[in-house]
């Protein structure tokens, strides 16, 4: 890893360690980075209500990488939703890195993902109109995390990290599949958070990128990132170290893939 790079996540560290939302809620030293108590989601639809998830308990050990597997409709999304905020269970515990996030409310609800929590999206969700650095960077601007005259090379420096540092003063469009979702990821580790997210990030590429792009998950994985995916792969679900199946809105199954 170059030394720069290192010496900015140090830093980050550091900030994070200072940060007033970090350890909030119900941490109790447990080596868990994520829990679920309970948590049931229900919708209210025009055909009735819909209960998306009923009652799941799940934990996820921190430098864990969790895969998700399940039919559509069966709650998968709605699952990995619930460890970002950006949806809220109507009943149950959501326990990140021991904060309580159900608990929060709006407005500390956004800053505390924008710092814990990375998500990356099927369809890269770039803006368009910004370039690939300003993509990246855009995460620290939002945050504050660091110094301004930090953030670009804290960018430049993941970018090159993942491959694209050349492609830094590009539109996205600019950009295949592959690239971009490179960038997605990127831009999702801009704020180092201790845990990443991806909703089936491999479902608009082809098989070779895919994987290409599932490698780079597991390099986070071993470098320590908390990681849960939702996949509909069952070849790359079985390279995760766990595989979590979901059907109806309940966990039926679960294989550990390696120790």
């Amino acid at each position: 890893m170059p030394r720069g790079l290192e010496m900015l996540q140090r830093f980050f560290r550091r900030m994070r360690a200072a940060d007033p939302l970090a350890g909030e809620g119900n941490a109790n030293g447990s080596t868990a980075m994520i829990t679920l108590r309970r948590v049931v989601k229900t919708y209210e639809t025009g055909a009735g209500r819909f209960m998306a998830l009923r009652g799941v308990d799940l934990q996820v050990r921190a430098g864990e990488f969790v895969a998700v597997v399940g039919k559509s409709g069966s709650g998968k999304s709605t699952l990995i939703k619930m460890y970002t905020g950006i949806n809220r269970p109507t009943s149950g515990e959501v326990v990140v890195g021991g904060t309580a996030v159900h608990r929060l409310d709006e407005g500390r609800l956004a800053r505390w993902r924008g710092r814990h929590v990375g998500v990356v999206f099927q369809f890269f969700q770039l803006l368009p109109t910004l370039t690939v650095l300003e993509n990246v960077m855009l995460p620290m601007d939002f945050c504050g995390v660091y110094a301004p005259a930090q953030r670009r090379d804290r960018a430049m420096a993941l970018l090159d990290q993942f491959g694209v540092a050349k492609h830094a003063h590009k539109l996205p469009a600019a950009l295949s599949g592959g690239q971009q979702q490179r960038v997605a990821i990127t831009r999702a580790l801009a704020n180092d958070p201790p845990v990443l997210v991806a909703d089936e990030p491999t479902g608009n590429l082809d098989t070779r990128t895919a994987r290409t792009v599932f490698e780079l998950f597991q390099r986070l994985a071993a470098g320590g990132k908390t990681i849960v995916m939702v996949t509909h792969d069952n070849d790359l679900a079985r390279r995760a170290h766990r595989s979590i199946v979901i059907q109806d809105g309940q966990i039926v199954g679960e294989v550990v893939n390696r120790a």
